[in-house]
């Protein structure tokens, strides 16, 4: 069955960086597009940037466009999410998806 297992979270300040990671099992990783989600408190899932099979097409929600950086390795089956200058509007749980399917989550907390 689908496994998605994400990790890199953290607590940092605002204007830092994190990487997130997450790792894939269950199925064929490159037959599908893959997508970071987030959670915020007391908010609902929040659609964050999704990349396609062959990771040639990216795509981002307007507050992180310039700031995040969807990528994967289709190889090691793992997906990633750079950000840089985040802010404390980004404090979330941060999960991967393949279409309806998510991992446990990584706690992002940014801090002034």
């Amino acid at each position: 069955q689908v496994q998605l297992v994400e990790s890199g979270g953290g607590l940092v300040q605002v204007g830092g960086s994190l990487r997130l990671s997450c790792a894939a099992s269950g199925f064929t990783f490159s037959n599908y597009a893959m997508n970071w989600v987030r959670q915020a408190p007391g908010k609902g899932l929040e659609w964050v940037a999704g990349i396609t099979g062959d990771g040639g097409s990216t795509k981002y929600r307007d507050s992180v466009r310039g700031r995040f950086t969807i990528y994967r390795d289709n190889a090691k089956k793992m997906l990633y999410l750079r950000m840089n200058s985040l802010t404390r509007e980004d404090t979330a749980v941060y999960y991967c998806s393949k279409d309806t399917a998510r991992g446990q989550g990584t706690q992002v907390t940014v801090s002034s």
